[in-house]
């Protein structure tokens, strides 16, 4: 039955009862009091059904009152609208179940807190790499039980599109990345994941790339400076041996310049995560190395241009190589009566450091690995260019040193873009 012809049918009653009640009392000369009488009743009637509701809703799994007209209407939209919030209830606990039962089998630690960061679950990994104990530790604050000060500034910054890698443990240390995933009405997930032994082994790479660095840098000097004294004499040795002196003194160079970049994206590559305090004037370092380029490639047309004077901090050296390796790059792949742009400006809250060059471009299927080690767009090319493949893996980790990030833009025929953008 529908609603308004429920509410039609009980005013009808109530108008019936009152005419009844009013007609007798009339006749018994009391309207007045026929009328409180049957107003009470009404009162009473309406106050005894509340009293049946309030009565039935404190017993949830009982079987709603018998009525008649609109109160008996009420009673079942109730009943149905509480077995439609019960199954709501019973899917949502069961997606919960699912949800904690995969993230229990996880081996990676996973913990659920609230908006305020109380535990409400974690799972046994949690336990071993993050040193909690559930369900003891259900309705403490995470910041209370992990004691590390970087993760208490990750998670109260509230910026977590990057990952955080800290060290814990007092004992045994273990290297982990905690990530943190919102849900909900600002509920997170925090995953934390052991890398330890990926960190250790990148450490050895580190090492080893150092050290052999080290090792070859003192024979192969000796061997170039034997070269350069021997061609320094070449009117003296037989000219079928000058040829082969020379291209032996040009690969000579080749990998001191290699060893060079190697040993120098190693010692970046270990001091990237340090702060950097020192104000850099980005005009007077794209100054100098305009100058400086200016001497190396007297015919080379460069465009500097310095739309802002912001400074931002960092460490001088790194970001001269960086902008260096840039530069180099765009000149080395340009037409020599192409020119070079280099600019300096503000977009909103970032900073823009751009190389632009008019060269050849670069296809859209090498730009994601442009940044790897020794990764070569085109080999014979970059052999004659003399290029070691590894400043652009420089450059992008100087940009990661400074909060820094590296936009490559390229067409084909056109040119090609590199920006260093800071935050």
């Amino acid at each position: 039955m529908r609603a308004s012809s429920i509410w039609l049918a009980e005013l009808r009653r109530v108008v019936l009862i009152v005419l009844v009640f009013f007609s007798v009392a009339w006749v018994l000369g009391q309207p007045l009091l026929g009328l409180l009488l049957v107003a009470s009743g009404l009162l009473l009637r309406w106050l005894y059904q509340l009293w049946r509701i309030q009565e039935w809703l404190s017993q949830p799994e009982t079987e709603p009152p018998e009525a008649q007209g609109i109160w008996g209407d009420i009673f079942d939209r109730i009943y149905h609208l509480r077995r439609k919030e019960k199954e709501a209830r019973q899917q949502l606990q069961s997606t919960v179940d699912y949800l904690r039962d995969s993230f229990a089998s996880m081996r990676d630690g996973t913990v659920m807190v609230d908006s305020k960061g109380v535990i409400q679950w974690s799972n046994e990994a949690a336990d071993v790499l993050l040193g909690l104990r559930y369900p003891e530790d259900r309705g403490q604050a995470i910041l209370n039980l992990v004691r590390v000060p970087e993760f208490h500034q990750y998670f109260l910054a509230a910026d977590y599109s990057q990952s955080l890698q800290i060290v814990i443990g007092a004992e045994i240390e273990r290297n982990l990345q905690v990530d943190v995933t919102r849900f909900g009405d600002g509920d997170r997930l925090i995953f934390a994941r052991d890398i330890t032994e990926v960190t250790r082994m990148e450490n050895m790479r580190r090492d080893f790339v150092g050290n052999v660095s080290h090792e070859l840098r003192t024979p192969l000097t000796v061997i170039s400076g034997y070269l350069e004294t021997i061609l320094d004499n070449s009117e003296a040795l037989d000219t079928r041996y000058i040829k082969p002196l020379q291209q032996m003194s040009q690969q000579s160079a080749r990998m001191e310049s290699l060893l060079k970049d190697l040993l120098w994206l190693s010692r970046i590559e270990s001091v990237s995560h340090v702060e950097q305090h020192e104000l850099i004037d980005i005009r007077v370092l794209l100054e100098e190395i305009c100058d400086e380029l200016s001497n190396s490639h007297p015919n080379r047309a460069i465009d500097l241009r310095v739309d802002s004077e912001d400074r931002i901090r960092g460490n001088y050296r790194e970001l001269h190589s960086a902008v260096s390796n840039l530069m180099i790059n765009a000149i080395k792949y340009s037409a020599d009566d192409s020119r070079v742009a280099l600019r300096w400006h503000r977009e909103g809250s970032e900073h823009h450091l751009s190389v632009q060059d008019q060269g050849e471009g670069i296809a859209a299927v090498h730009l994601p690995r442009l940044t790897e080690r020794f990764y070569r767009v085109d080999d014979s090319r970059s052999s004659a260019t003399g290029g070691t493949g590894l400043g652009l893996a420089i450059v992008k980790h100087v940009a990661v040193a400074h909060n820094a990030h590296l936009l490559i833009d390229s067409v084909p025929g056109v040119g090609s873009r590199f920006s260093l953008v800071f935050k």
